[in-house]
């Protein structure tokens, strides 16, 4: 990804860093797609195609807890990194001596664990669109990635190239949404009366959108570009909630789609070997047409996502090393993803499985952020220069953290249990 003047690690101060407004909407764009394209990459899709199969309309329920707990975590996280202008490990242990290493190992190994799914959803992409086999396509797909993280151009095409890769998967979805004519009324009525609710399914479609890496991957690209401050709190708040509104939106489209497929009585496989839910949904749909355009949309959504999840895991590195090096900050990324490729390659757990895992364990990960974070905010006005932080977002903040903490510890046995190749 691009990297900025900033030294990795260290606070970005606003004063150095003079922004007009053209390039402070830039920095804003590049945040929100970050986050955006961190959020709706393959786990998220493949996440919502296993879980509407097996819930149906109730799912709607998950959608809507996810997106209420989405925008308070982003909201709280933004503004305290845009105040205190320092990276989230820092920020922990200024608040609680040595968490933030604690934070950084548990970012760190989660967002391994992510890029694991997100190789094995570019695999699948590939397989949809070209009918190559899944490790071969993840392989593929990860040395196309370190060939483009090593570009001197990266950050820039990239970045212009996530917007493209949002806009077709954004229409893809909405006309499959609307040929697959789903029960529009029930889903509607099952948002706010569920026939069942399931923590598992919550956590893991939260963690899949805003767990582990995700939470931070936007706060630290404005971090790096120097947005932060209290002059830039307004801009950074609406770039959250245009974020997550972004991916919420999406979110509740996809399982439209799916939903019309399942509610029309075809059978989707979500556990058999090279098993790609969404992508038979789409296919049940929209025929060998929408099949082959999704595979491309579901591939182009991975490879972003892989160099998203190494980009922020290795920003976590810094804590370790202040003074590490842009050049050295990059060959621990190309690094990164060289061993997201190897436990992909030796992991025998089915791809679209492995994706649904990765978004739960990124759950189980996101109340330790968040606590700290909230504890930060509550008692450390002092490390965002005296701010009163809103009283009304602290409580949000605290409900959502409970929550998170509780939908954990019911649902840590069953989404370990999905590395099983049985599961």
């Amino acid at each position: 990804m691009e990297q900025s003047a900033i030294s990795p690690g260290r606070a970005a101060p606003a004063s150095a860093l003079p922004m007009s407004a053209k390039s402070r909407r830039a920095a804003l764009v590049a945040a929100i797609f970050l986050m955006a394209t961190s959020a709706i990459g393959p786990g998220f899709i493949t996440q919502t195609a296993t879980f509407t199969s097996q819930l149906g309309a109730a799912f709607a329920f998950a959608i809507l807890a996810s997106i209420l707990i989405d925008f308070i975590v982003q909201l709280n996280i933004w503004r305290i990194v845009t105040l205190t202008k320092m990276r989230a490990s820092d920020i922990a242990n200024a608040a609680i001596p040595g968490t933030g290493y604690l934070l950084a190992v548990l970012v760190i190994v989660g967002g391994l664990f992510f890029n694991i799914g997100n190789i094995g959803g570019s695999g699948l992409g590939l397989n949809a669109m070209l009918g190559l086999d899944p490790k071969w396509g993840g392989a593929i797909s990860a040395l196309i990635a370190i060939g483009i993280f090593s570009s001197k151009r990266a950050g820039v095409a990239i970045d212009r190239l996530i917007v493209v890769a949002g806009v077709l998967m954004i229409l893809l979805t909405l006309y499959v949404a609307i040929v697959s004519a789903p029960p529009v009324g029930d889903a509607l009525f099952q948002t706010f009366l569920p026939s069942t609710i399931n923590f598992a399914t919550i956590t893991t479609i939260v963690g899949g959108t805003v767990g582990g890496y995700i939470t931070y991957s936007g706060a630290h690209r404005l971090l790096d570009k120097g947005t932060v401050g209290i002059e830039n709190l307004g801009a950074v708040n609406r770039a959250a909630l245009t974020g997550i509104a972004v991916t919420g939106l999406m979110r509740y489209v996809l399982f439209l789609a799916i939903l019309g497929v399942v509610a029309s009585g075809v059978v989707i496989d979500v556990s058999g070997k090279g098993a790609n839910p969404a992508a038979q949904a789409f296919q049940a749909a929209a025929g060998d047409v929408g099949y082959r355009i999704f595979g491309a949309v579901l591939w182009f959504a991975a490879i972003t996502s892989v160099i998203g999840a190494a980009y922020t895991s290795v920003s976590f590195i810094t804590v370790f090393k202040k003074d590490i090096s842009e050049r050295a900050r990059n060959i621990a990324t190309v690094i990164f993803i060289a061993v997201s490729l190897f436990f992909y390659v030796v992991i025998t757990t089915p791809p679209a499985q492995m994706l649904v895992f990765v978004g739960g364990l990124n759950g189980l990960i996101l109340p330790i952020g968040l606590s700290i974070f909230i504890y930060a905010a509550w008692a450390r006005s002092d490390l965002m220069a005296g701010y009163r932080y809103p009283r009304w977002l602290l409580v949000l903040g605290v409900l959502a953290c409970a929550l998170t903490w509780y939908m954990g510890y019911k649902s840590i046995g069953p989404i370990f249990a999905l590395l099983s190749p049985t599961a």
